[in-house]
């Protein structure tokens, strides 16, 4: 089967370096020059331009930083350039409301958009090892399988339709921003109290509020490791903007949430 990606960036550079591993041909495109560059060096065919990827892909990664740019991507190019039966693997994280409307648009095209969003960051991306929540009909997941197996270590259906897998993620990412303003908390209040960043993690670790969430960050606290995380604040803000959008649609409060934002803002 033959992929692309679009989007080179932390997380799509991962998507096709893994395929590449596993023996797909791997179509890419993106707006740095470096990054393509960087993909031709693992082996991948470097595209001119979106139909150009879509013309040579049975099934297409779109890892987009907003919705914006996944409808321009998916409806100003993939839609017209790839071959009936063909699928769009929506994996960037956008709002749900934004996937519906791809999906609606991209009905009676042919074509199948498997709606599933990523958790695992830039190390899940890289390594193979995302977890992937994954809406389309069954059929559609069981042709594609071996193509989002090669970048993932869980894939959960988690609906049939697009939106499903948006939701799901927003869901996702309103708890784990508030995990992270939690921990940040706690840590500066710990600090101001005299109490080392050591002993904070060695309770917090193996108490119920460990996590890897918790853990890692309280690790690159102490390491005083503030770039080159594998996460970004634009991202996290981006991320709990989409959450607190579904709150509002839905009429619910997300209190937490929205302090999380708040941090994340600042």
């Amino acid at each position: 089967m033959r992929t692309g990606v679009i989007g080179l960036g932390d997380m799509g550079s991962g998507l096709a370096k893994n395929l590449i591993l596993n023996g797909f041909e791997c179509w890419g495109l993106d707006l740095s020059e470096t990054r393509m560059a960087a993909f031709r060096d693992l082996g991948g065919h470097v595209a001119a331009d979106v139909a150009e990827v879509g013309r040579n892909a049975d099934a297409v990664f779109v890892m987009v930083m907003n919705g914006d740019q996944a409808k321009d991507v998916i409806l100003g190019g993939l839609r017209d350039s790839m071959t009936d039966g063909g699928a769009i693997i929506l994996s960037a994280t956008i709002k749900p409301r934004e996937a519906r409307e791809i999906g609606t648009a991209l009905e009676n095209s042919g074509l199948h958009l498997i709606d599933t969003p990523v958790s695992g960051g830039f190390p899940g991306a890289q390594s193979g090892t995302l977890t992937m929540m994954a809406a389309a009909p069954n059929d559609v997941l069981d042709r594609f399988a071996s193509v989002m197996q090669a970048v993932s270590a869980s894939i959960h259906r988690v609906g049939t339709r697009p939106g499903d897998g948006q939701t799901v993620k927003a869901c996702l990412q309103s708890l784990i921003g508030a995990q992270f303003s939690a921990t940040f908390e706690a840590a500066a209040l710990a600090a101001k109290a005299g109490v080392p960043g050591q002993v904070l993690l060695d309770v917090f670790s193996t108490s119920s509020a460990g996590c890897g969430i918790v853990n890692n960050a309280l690790q690159k606290i102490i390491d005083r490791q503030f770039e080159g995380t594998g996460s970004h604040i634009n991202t996290m803000h981006k991320d709990l903007t989409i959450s607190m959008n579904l709150g509002e649609e839905l009429g619910v409060p997300l209190h937490t949430a929205a302090a999380a934002m708040q941090i994340f803002h600042a």
